[in-house]
């Protein structure tokens, strides 16, 4: 019988092994990323390009090119696309961002050769239909005009735009104009100029046979563009501080942030700790003193965003608009005791324990392993990445993280608030 009065054993973390993927390089070029070993029949096929917001020359064409692609191809038309999948119990996922954008396939091992070619097909020969834009347009601006009236929504895209301006990709936002100057044309321009397959991501049960088979679908695929854009962007930030009054709201959406460093800079451990630390997690200093002291919010969180080509730090939370300067004031007032005090050594080593035990949580399964693969092989990282960041924290004292507080929190904060 489970006995309920004593606690499990306390075990201290002290390593982090991430699974080693298989690679190959494929006739085209493009490196595959393979990891087995999945008792359940079941696979994942991701498909990354580089045709993401950092290429496109006018906002909003990798969104809709990406979201096009399982719109109609040169056989199927929308509807038999879903249906064909459904049929199959597969599903398509499209995924678009600042840096990437991906195409995966989930379905049974066994229906891999029935839909594989049906699934490449998408990336192939779309039709970028002027009936499926002019819908999908609708849907987008339907979507954006409620999003518009949310407050953190609004808040998210400002705080972005007070980092990298108006016109960088970071920091643009597709708004009703954006959609309605894209055209059919626009969408296949783009598609042939930048969707050629930048790597390619696999995770499941699949054994040799099946995995040939694959591997001779995928080089049928163009390899990766031999003019990729790779210059920089003009970054212009704008003011530090903004609010935009929203009539009739009870609610104010805060945000405070800043751009800092990436995966790449030796102090990345360190400022990720401090993050975590801040408001991070439920028993960070900012849930305890906004949340559970000051009763202002039900929630207050602090993150890291890393981009391939920059970062930013952000601070979020929702409060009652009458309490915004509040809120606002015992927040930097977190900020400079962080800055100001070292860390007391139990409040560190019970923050490292959480941070070190959710990168463990993090690799629970195959599938969230690929990812974190993914993140090193995308962003040009060390295979040893997260084992040396895992050891990294582990090793961060007191003093250190002071050091690195005062390094990258300190300063102005670029501040917005919305309602």
């Amino acid at each position: 019988m489970l006995d309920r009065k004593t606690a499990p054993k306390h075990a201290e973390i002290n390593s982090f092994h991430l699974p080693s993927p298989e690679i190959k390089i494929l006739n085209n070029s493009v490196p595959l990323f393979l990891l087995r070993g999945i008792a359940q029949g079941v696979l994942k096929i991701e498909l990354v390009f580089d045709a993401a917001k950092w290429v496109e020359p006018k906002i909003g064409l990798s969104y809709f090119t990406a979201h096009m692609l399982e719109k109609g191809t040169a056989t199927k038309t929308s509807f038999q696309i879903a249906d064909f999948f459904d049929r199959f119990g597969a599903s398509v996922e499209v995924s678009t961002g600042f840096d990437f954008v991906s195409l995966s396939l989930f379905c049974l091992t066994k229906n891999m050769g029935a839909v594989l070619p049906h699934f490449l097909e998408l990336v192939t020969s779309p039709t970028f239909s002027e009936d499926e834009l002019v819908l999908q347009k609708d849907i987008f601006k339907q979507t954006q005009k409620i999003n518009n009236e949310k407050t953190s929504f609004v808040a998210s895209k400002l705080i972005r735009q007070r980092l990298y301006g108006n016109s960088h990709p970071y920091g643009s936002s597709m708004e009703e104009d954006d959609v309605n100057q894209l055209t059919q044309q626009d969408l296949s321009d783009f598609f042939r100029d930048h969707f050629s397959l930048n790597q390619i991501f696999v995770v499941g049960s699949l054994d040799d046979q099946l995995l040939e088979s694959l591997i001779s679908e995928l080089t049928a695929i163009p390899g990766p563009s031999k003019n990729k854009n790779l210059s920089s962007k003009l970054i212009q930030q704008n003011p530090s501080s903004a609010h935009i009054e929203k009539p009739g709201s009870i609610q104010s959406s805060l945000r405070l942030g800043k751009r800092t460093i990436n995966r790449s800079h030796r102090d990345y451990p360190a400022l990720i700790l401090i993050n975590h630390l801040l408001g991070g997690y439920f028993g960070s200093r900012l849930m305890k003193n906004i949340r559970e002291d000051k009763g202002l919010t039900y929630g207050i969180h602090s993150s890291v965003s890393c981009l391939k080509n920059d970062a930013f730090f952000v601070i979020a939370a929702d409060v009652n608009r009458i309490n915004k300067d509040v809120a606002l004031s015992e927040i930097k007032n977190e900020v400079r005791l962080l800055c100001d005090d070292v860390v007391n050594v139990h409040e560190l080593l019970t923050v490292k324990n959480h941070l070190l035990g959710s990168l463990k949580v993090e690799i629970a399964n195959p599938f969230a392993v690929i990812e974190k693969i993914k993140t090193i092989h995308l962003n040009g990282l060390d295979d040893s990445f997260y084992n040396n960041l895992f050891l990294s924290i582990l090793d961060l004292n007191e003093v250190t993280l002071q050091e690195a507080a005062n390094q990258y929190l300190s300063g102005t904060l670029h501040e917005v608030s919305v309602g």
